[in-house]
Parts: structure tokens; C-alpha cells; sequence
């Protein structure tokens, strides 16, 4: 009966015991995170793998912790695992029976670890995962060697990442088993050699050779490729096989930031539809060609060693076929070269372009006309070359009817096309800044008989809604400049004497951001600009804020480079319960009456930009930073300084003394006598 009546007890407590083991044998399990089958063990300052999860866990995350070694029995009781990360751990070697359990594992993050150490070891454990689809192993100073005995036997890998390691010549050896790979990540070695490396890749189609030291990719024939980003090398040439007639699924293509001459001798059938040339130093040589102006010239240059079973190849500069196919490009890049023309019939080519930027080159001439832009054309970035003439006739403006950004700013433009800008009826925004155009009065807008202009004029474009004017040397605006349009967004600073007071009435209901520094104004009325939100008024010598702002909803406020001695407390209180981000660097202010300060101070919603450079005076113009304002002596009532009393008390003393000295000098001029005599003329021992 005794024994009866325990069994039920002893039932519970078995119970208990299977709940409770795990717990007590494992403490390290308290510092995971169970979220359905997905176990967070990060910053754990684990030193092995938690035992006390789980076994039906898929997903163990264990980053940032101090686990140096995966031993063989480390994943045993997680047998469902399919993703596992140890990324940012020291870990420098996986034992090699360590995943002989983990059939199942598909992702494996060994990223920022050391596992140059151990490579041979970790090598054999790698090929015991036969489902293994992603593989991080960035940051763990592989060489070229390591990195071929652990990829080895790896053929159902797809995606694997080794960015950041030391990596300096591949070939054909490097992956040649991984023949599911589809995304390759090489950027941050030191490659300067990819011979033949991915010849065993068919499926590849991301691949990323960035920031490395590659100086030319010739012979390009991977047709299956998407994505090539080849970036921040040191590449000259960039040339496709030649005669290889099969269709390229190349869409992107970046080739920013190196050291290329030419325009890259693109596939003849392709998908191309963005490429990133910026940064390089790319021309074309066209008129090379005209003998008559270069008779010394060549018209042909010849590529060497191109591949070893291959003869010289000798092509055209000049040629229009080395360009290639660009018919799909949509997104061409070409900032920040040097660029003085397109050759004939380069822009016709690409019909679908509807992002072309040439920011930084050397065009002289732009002609609208003949170049035939593409009526796909939504941005067009001339900025910053050389333009002193652009060229456009009704039927071009009117092909252009979808740009909707153009940017012709810091260039040499004194004309531009009659009616440029009111025929573009999709326009939102337009920079014209570090131009010398004016803008046209109502009786200059007729856009007659005459080809250009020497003011612009925007006519009631609907769309329009960011216009910059910087440093145009405009003075007068006239009061009909923005009749008609919808400005969110104005600049024109930098236009010193500008007037512009009545002119920007018209957009009280809709402007938002106004740039207006270094114009000298002075008492502007910005009451009237309910919807202003941000607002540059600085480098214009204010000695104190316009009173109209208090009334605005200001949320950036730009108070550079004034002259600035204090902010009123009242001011003060009302811009602080609005201002999101405030500028005030540059201003002479009063160290004595810095309240102004402590207010933003405590109001923890607004942004002080350059706190720590905001300056102030005293009153003997030494300067210091307001934000040491505790240091200060000064007293409250009126923020006046005892300075002021001390340099008062100091001349009354010294009359004071000057005055007893003049009296006993007169009335008793004896009593001095004697007293110099007692202490000066004393008797000597010779």
C-alpha cells in the first residue's frame, strides 16, 4: 500500500526532474532568447555552444561571443539545425566530426573570426555538410590557399562571401566545385589576378570585385552574369571577347572610381540597363580621326596579351561598334570625368536612358537638338563642366516632355533656349546656380523669333517645386518671377543685394525650405510665409533676429556667421518650442548674456549644430565657447559683468592716491624731507 501510494509522487517528480535537468546542467541556456525554433545567443560571453536548448531548434544564432573552438560534440543535440551563425567570435578552427549531425545545415556565418588558423581542420568539417547553401567567411585572413582547401567538395553551395580577406591571385582551381554558385562576394581583398576564376561557375550571377587592385578585365565572356560590380580598382580596360555572339544577361555594371580612358568595350547583344562609370578618366576621341587637325595621330590602337592562345587585337578609337550594345541602358553614370563631347549618334543609342549624369567633365557645348535625347529622360546632371552654349529647338524641348530633374549649375551659361524651361511641362526641379542668367521680367519672357536668351523664364510650370539660384548675381527679383508656380523649395543664396521681398509673396501658401543667405538682408518679412519650415539666413551680418520669424513654424533655422551679441529670452522660448535643428557657429555673442543658451540646452528636442564651436566674447574681446559659460564671472540682474566695477574702482583709487600725494607734497613738504632722509640717506660703516 505504501508503495502505491508513492508511485504518484514519484511520477511527479520524475516529471519535475526532465523539466528541470537541462536547467540546472546548463546555466548558459538563460542567456538565449527562444523564439519559436529560432535560438538568440548573441553577446552571451559564451565560451561553447549552449547544450541546453531545445532539440527541435533550426535556427542558433551565437555572435559576439568568445567561442575559439566548435568541437565535435558542440551540435549534437540539435539535429534540425539549418542555420547557424558565429560571426564576430575569435573562433579559430571547427573540429572535423563537428557537423556529422547537421544534415540539414543550409547556412553557415563564420564571418569576422579567425579561421586562418585552423583552416586545414575546418576544411574537413565543411565537407561533411552536403546541403550547405550559404557560406560567410569575411574577415578571417584567408589566403589564397586556404581558401581553395575549404572550399573543396563544396558543389551545393550558391552563396558565399569572402570579402575582407587577403585574397590576391585566383584561377581556375579557386571555385572550380562550386557549380550552383550564384552570388559571389569578393570586395576588400587584395586581388590584383582573377585569371580564368570562374570559368566552373556557370550559375553565377552576382558577383562583387570591388576595392581591390584588379587593372584590367578583358576577354569578358561570362553571359550569365547580372550583376558585376568592379569598383574602386585600378582598371583601365574593360573589353568583351570578341566575336562571342550569344545574348549577355548584364544588367548592372559598375566600373566607378578607377582608372579607365576609354568608354568600356561593351557585349554586342545585351541587357544592360545601368552603368556606373564615375570617377575614372573617360574621353572619347572622335576627332582624333580628322587627320587634317592631328596628321601625327593614330587611328587604331592594338591590346596585347590579351590571353595568352590570342593574337593582338587591333581596333578602331573611334569605331561606334565599341560601345557596344546600349540600346537598354537606362541609368548612365559618367561623373567625374573627361568628357568634352558625345561622339555622333552615342546619345540615339540609348532610346530607353532616362537617367543621364555628367557631373564634372568638360562639355563646352551642349546641343539638344542634334544629340536627340530620349523622351524616357526623367534626370539630366550637367553640373560643374564648361557649358557656355545649349542648343535646342521647339521640336527637342518638346520631345523631352518627361524630365522631370535638371541640374545646370556651376557652369559658364550667360543664354540659354528661348522658352527652355516652360516647355518642359513635367519639370520639379531646377538649378540653375553659379550661372550668370538673370530672371526674365514680363516683357523679356516673349519667347519669339529670337533662338536664346539671356534671363530665364519658368512661365507657369504647374509641376515646378524646387528652383536654386544660387550666386546667379541676381539683385532685383521681379514681382512676377513666381507667379503662377508651386515652390516647396527656393534658394538664392550667395546673391548679394538681392531684393526680393515682393517676389516671394506669391508662394506663401506653399514654400517650405528658403535659402537666403549672404544676400545682406536685413529686416525681411517672413510673416506672410505660413508653410516655412527651414530657413537660411546666414552670413548677412544680423545683428539681430527679425521679429516676423516668431511667428513661423520654423523647424531648421540657419543662423550662421552673423553678428549675433545675444538671443532674447523671450525669442529664445518661443524658437525652442519649435526648432527641430538650429545653426549659430560664427557669431561675436556676449558671454555675459547667454541664457538663450540654456534654454536650447534643456530643451532636449533641438539640435545644436556645432555646439561644442559656438563662441562667445568678453568684454575684453577675449573669445570662449558658450557651452563653458559656468566659468564666467558675471552677475545676474542685467547680465553685466563685475568686471565693469573693478575697472570703475581702479581709477577712483588711483586718483584717490594721486590727490593725498598732491596734498602733503603742499602742506607739508618738511615731513617728506624727513622721511626720505630717515630711509634713504642712512650713515655707512665707510
Amino acid at each position: 500500500m505504501l508503495i502505491h501510494g508513492l508511485t504518484p509522487i514519484l511520477l511527479c517528480l520524475l516529471a519535475m526532474w526532465r523539466i528541470l535537468t537541462p536547467v540546472l546542467s546548463h546555466p548558459q541556456h538563460s542567456q538565449c532568447q527562444l523564439i519559436q525554433r529560432t535560438a538568440l545567443c548573441n553577446n552571451g560571453e559564451l565560451s561553447s555552444v549552449p547544450a541546453g536548448l531545445p532539440d527541435n531548434v533550426e535556427e542558433l544564432q551565437l555572435n559576439y561571443n568568445h567561442i575559439q573552438t566548435l568541437q565535435d560534440n558542440s551540435l549534437l543535440r540539435y539535429p534540425s539545425l539549418n542555420t547557424l551563425s558565429l560571426a564576430c567570435n575569435s573562433l579559430e578552427k571547427i573540429e572535423s566530426h563537428t557537423f556529422q549531425h547537421s544534415k540539414l545545415l543550409e547556412s553557415l556565418n563564420l564571418a569576422n573570426n579567425n579561421l586562418h588558423i585552423g583552416s586545414q581542420e575546418t576544411s574537413h568539417a565543411l565537407k561533411t555538410l552536403p546541403g550547405l547553401r550559404a557560406l560567410d567567411l569575411s574577415q578571417n585572413e584567408l589566403n589564397d590557399e586556404m581558401v581553395a582547401t575549404l572550399l573543396q567538395n563544396l558543389t551545393s553551395l550558391e552563396y558565399l562571401d569572402l570579402s575582407g580577406n587577403l585574397l590576391q591571385r585566383l584561377d581556375e582551381t579557386s571555385f572550380g566545385d562550386l557549380h550552383q554558385l550564384k552570388e559571389l562576394d569578393l570586395q576588400r581583398n587584395i586581388m590584383y589576378e582573377i585569371d580564368g576564376a570562374f570559368d566552373s561557375n556557370p550559375k553565377l550571377q552576382r558577383l562583387n570585385l570591388a576595392f581591390n587592385y584588379l587593372l584590367c578585365l578583358t576577354d569578358f565572356h561570362m553571359t550569365q552574369l547580372v550583376v558585376l560590380n568592379a569598383s574602386h580598382n585600378f582598371i583601365e580596360w574593360f573589353i568583351t571577347r570578341q566575336n562571342l555572339n550569344d545574348t549577355f544577361q548584364l544588367e548592372t555594371l559598375d566600373l566607378s572610381n578607377n582608372k579607365m580612358l576609354f568608354f568600356p568595350f561593351l557585349p554586342d547583344h545585351s541587357h544592360l540597363r545601368t552603368l556606373y562609370l564615375s570617377h575614372n578618366s573617360v574621353s572619347f576621341y572622335e576627332h582624333l580621326a580628322d587627320n587634317s587637325t592631328y596628321p601625327n595621330s593614330t587611328t587604331t590602337v592594338e591590346f596585347y596579351n590579351m590571353k595568352k592562345y590570342m593574337g593582338n587585337v587591333t581596333t578602331q578609337l573611334w569605331d561606334e561598334s565599341l560601345h557596344g550594345d546600349i540600346s537598354s541602358v537606362e541609368t548612365l553614370d559618367l561623373r567625374g570625368n573627361l568628357v568634352e563631347y558625345f561622339p555622333d549618334g552615342f546619345i540615339q543609342k540609348m532610346p530607353a536612358l532616362s537617367r543621364l549624369q555628367m557631373c564634372t567633365n568638360c562639355l563646352e557645348t551642349l546641343n539638344l537638338t542634334s544629340e536627340q535625347f530620349s523622351g524616357s529622360l526623367y534626370e539630366l546632371d550637367l553640373s560643374n563642366n564648361r557649358l557656355s552654349k545649349i542648343v535646342a529647338d521647339r521640336g527637342a524641348l518638346t520631345a523631352l516632355g518627361n524630365l522631370t530633374y535638371l541640374n545646370l549649375s556651376l557652369n559658364n551659361l550667360e543664354r540659354l533656349p528661348s522658352g527652355l524651361f516652360s516647355s518642359l511641362q513635367s519639370l520639379r526641379s531646377v538649378d540653375l546656380s553659379y550661372n550668370n542668367v538673370d530672371i526674365c521680367r514680363p516683357e523679356e519672357a516673349d519667347t519669339g523669333k529670337d533662338a536664346s536668351s539671356a534671363c530665364a523664364d519658368w512661365k507657369d510650370i504647374a509641376s515646378l517645386t524646387q528652383l536654386y539660384l544660387k550666386g546667379c548675381n541676381l539683385k532685383i527679383i521681379p514681382s512676377s518671377a513666381f507667379a503662377g508656380l508651386s515652390l516647396t523649395h527656393l534658394e538664392m543664396s550667395d546673391n548679394p543685394g538681392l531684393i526680393v521681398q515682393e517676389s516671394i509673396q506669391s508662394l506663401s501658401r506653399t514654400l517650405q525650405h528658403l535659402g537666403l543667405g549672404n544676400t545682406q538682408i536685413q529686416d525681411l518679412d517672413f510673416s506672410h510665409l505660413q508653410s516655412l519650415e527651414s530657413l537660411n539666413i546666414s552670413r548677412n551680418s544680423l545683428a539681430y533676429l527679425p521679429p516676423s520669424l516668431l511667428s513661423l513654424d520654423l523647424k531648421v533655422l540657419d543662423l550662421r556667421d552673423n553678428r549675433l551679441s545675444t538671443i532674447p529670452s523671450g525669442q529664445a522660448n518661443t524658437l525652442a518650442s519649435k526648432l527641430h535643428t538650429v545653426f549659430l557657429t560664427g557669431n561675436p555673442f556676449n558671454c555675459c548674456q547667454t541664457e538663450w543658451f540654456s534654454t536650447f540646452e534643456t530643451k532636449k528636442t533641438i539640435n545644436m549644430v556645432g555646439r561644442s564651436g559656438i563662441e562667445c566674447e568678453d568684454l575684453i574681446q577675449m573669445t570662449h565657447r558658450v557651452e563653458h559659460s559656468q566659468s564666467f564671472i558675471c552677475l545676474e540682474k542685467g547680465g553685466e559683468s563685475i568686471i565693469w566695477y573693478i575697472l570703475l574702482f581702479v581709477p577712483i583709487c588711483l586718483s584717490f592716491v594721486g590727490i593725498l600725494a598732491i596734498v602733503l607734497l603742499t602742506f607739508k613738504p618738511k615731513m617728506l624731507q624727513k622721511s626720505i632722509k630717515k630711509n634713504c640717506l642712512k650713515p655707512t660703516s665707510y
